[in-house]
């Protein structure tokens, strides 16, 4: 079978700097955070082009004290999209607060700006854009609407290490920005991971409390915090493959293009670049009506495929008392019924896009 991604030829690229930095660690004996983590920290920020940058335990981590260091709480609302990975709503309601959506625009799938300025009411305190599939939502609008209403801007930057807007990296631009490492994002921790980049030196300082149990020092626990701290080996593994993360990007972009060339006229609609931003493809998501017939066909010619995601969020049982129903976000359920993932990563082997145009070709035209 052909994976979304392969992580172990991803390992076998660079297993000479990865075997090195992971036992200098087990020879080292730090374990959690420790130096490797506060390098990582440091070169991941001058990524980002910020100030600070706080390693935590997940992605879902980072938005929950993220939003924490904010001042989200009981009583707020923050507002978001449904259509998500859940963690972006489950961040929310940690603390204590109500998510409020809106839809997504048709094109790239992130925040329909034009209707956030009609969901902001007296108990906003927070934006959430997700920058979706590797693009970025669009920030100017949503950074000029937070400012004139006192609100938050929290980057859900999770899928998109790398991608820019207007020539600027994602997760630096709004209040705080937010990352996942999870395994299969384009750059992936051996394990689970995420960070927060930010330029306020005070949202900086409180995260890095939270995370460690409030502390302020040692066995002094200035807040109620959290056991959110990233180990050291997924600051050393991350350290080097960061290193690596921007020709990863272009290789993706390159598979994108080869995609976009072949699945022409096939009958699925490719991925639309939004005009303000560079766009590195977490994943590749294509749209058809024929969707799961599509899925299955690729399945039998064995290549996985990707539901991403097939029920958003205001539609989830999890979160049926927010009081969302069918119809409330047509855009984002149309997405959900109608989007597919194929095989994207920087190994990927070569002639692996001209099968997948073949299957959608024979597929669409049945």
């Amino acid at each position: 079978m052909i994976p979304m991604v392969d992580l172990q030829a991803q390992y076998a690229s660079i297993k000479e700097e990865i075997d090195t930095a992971v036992l200098g660690v087990l020879a080292s004996g730090r374990f959690a955070l420790g130096p490797e983590v506060a390098a990582f920290e440091t070169e991941f920020a001058t990524y980002c082009g910020t100030s600070h940058a706080v390693a935590v335990s997940s992605g879902t981590s980072a938005l929950h004290l993220a939003l924490l260091a904010a001042g989200v709480g009981p009583g707020d609302e923050v507002i978001t999209v449904p259509y998500t990975f859940v963690a972006t709503v489950a961040a929310i309601r940690y603390t204590g607060a109500t998510p409020v959506f809106v839809d997504i625009e048709p094109h790239g799938c992130t925040m329909e700006v034009a209707q956030v300025a009609n969901a902001i009411t007296p108990r906003t305190k927070a934006i959430v854009p997700v920058h979706l599939y590797g693009q970025a939502a669009d920030l100017d609008p949503l950074q000029t609407l937070a400012r004139e209403h006192g609100l938050v801007l929290v980057e859900d930057a999770a899928q998109a290490h790398g991608a820019e807007y207007r020539g600027r990296p994602v997760g630096g631009l709004g209040d705080l920005g937010c990352f996942s490492f999870y395994p299969g994002k384009n750059l992936g921790a051996y394990g689970e991971g995420g960070i927060v980049v930010t330029n306020d030196g005070t949202h900086a300082e409180a995260i890095r409390s939270l995370r460690s149990w409030g502390e302020d020092q040692r066995y002094h626990h200035a807040r109620q915090g959290f056991n959110y701290r990233m180990d050291a080996i997924q600051g050393a593994v991350l350290r080097v493959k960061l290193r690596h993360l921007p020709a990863w990007n272009d290789a993706r972009r390159r598979i994108a293009a080869t995609y976009d060339r072949l699945l022409q006229d096939t009958g699925v609609t490719t991925p639309t670049v939004l005009a303000h931003g560079t766009h590195v493809y977490h994943l590749y998501a294509v749209r058809t009506w024929r969707r799961d017939a599509l899925h299955d066909a690729l399945e039998t010619a064995g290549i996985h495929s990707g539901l991403h995601y097939p029920v958003p969020v205001h539609l989830q049982p999890a979160h049926a008392d927010l009081g969302g129903g069918v119809g409330d976000f047509p855009v984002a359920e149309a997405a959900a019924r109608s989007t597919l993932t194929v095989p994207i990563y920087p190994e990927l082997p070569d002639g692996v896009p001209e099968q997948v145009a073949e299957v959608v070709r024979r597929t669409l035209a049945a």
